[in-house]
């Protein structure tokens, strides 16, 4: 794979909780077909999504139905194409995305 350093690229990020519907999918896709460079997942302590259900852990009860955010970047034809390609994993106002460039560490980037 040819370097980013300076390069524009997209970034997207995707909302989810942990039982929700097509997080395997979604992980599937992007790992199998789309062949991103990479993908981080994040789990959040306490979050809420449309239907307001306040998810999150606590010391006494650990909770399975965690927040998650999936995140990843690439070049911004790949990426439009992947988000297009998300309409039928996941819900539309599930997807956030904005452009960003790679920069060099302890560089002019």
């Amino acid at each position: 794979m040819k370097a980013l350093e300076g390069a524009e690229v997209t970034v997207v990020r995707i909302y989810l909780h942990e039982r929700g519907k097509g997080v395997r999918e979604l992980l599937r896709y992007l790992h199998d077909e789309s062949g991103v460079r990479g993908v981080t997942v994040f789990r959040g302590v306490l979050g809420y999504g449309e239907d307001h259900k306040e998810r999150g852990a606590s010391l006494t009860a650990l909770s399975l139905d965690l927040p998650m955010v999936v995140e990843f970047f690439d070049a911004p034809e790949r990426a439009a194409a992947i988000v297009e390609h998300l309409e039928g994993i996941v819900k539309p106002e599930q997807v956030v995305w904005w452009s960003a460039r790679v920069g060099a560490l302890g560089g002019e980037g």
